[in-house]
């Protein structure tokens, strides 16, 4: 007896609380894996959009550009939300997605009646500002499953 206590309820103590351990490691685990397979989906479907706006661009279609754009932004507001307080390229992200998101106003304010040329600079700038929030997530199409 150690304390007033015998050995088979403290080995059935200690067996419990291991198995919690393992149990809330695991759901931690796979949290985290949730989180970073929301993110990669995320910023698989930025880059897409900022692909097709910019590809867009070159065939002169003012509308597919606007769309593609709002998609974007869509995707980059979704990116801000899921980051991570304790990610440690946090600030980078944010710096790179908020700017995908003011290009994108810009290219809605100029709008679909504009000349195709008129939207390809915030286009383009909006594609490398989320080229530089995936490159600085580490969200690279090699991680795609």
């Amino acid at each position: 007896m150690i304390r007033g206590r015998s050995l088979p309820v403290i080995m059935l103590v200690g067996l419990t609380t291991l198995w919690f351990l393992f149990v809330w490691d695991k759901s931690t685990a796979r949290a985290a894996e949730a989180s970073s397979a929301s993110l990669q989906e995320q910023g698989n479907g930025l880059m897409k959009n900022v692909e097709e706006m910019v590809a867009h661009g070159g065939m002169g279609d003012a509308k597919a550009i606007v769309h593609h754009c709002g998609e974007a932004k869509r995707y980059a507001e979704t990116l801000i939300k899921q980051l991570s307080l304790s990610d440690p390229h946090r600030a980078d992200a944010l710096t790179s997605l908020n700017e995908v998101i003011r290009q994108c106003n810009r290219v809605s304010d100029i709008g679909i009646h504009a000349d195709p040329g008129m939207l390809l600079n915030p286009a383009t700038k909006a594609r490398a500002a989320a080229q530089e929030s995936i490159k600085s997530l580490g969200l690279t199409k090699a991680n795609k499953g």
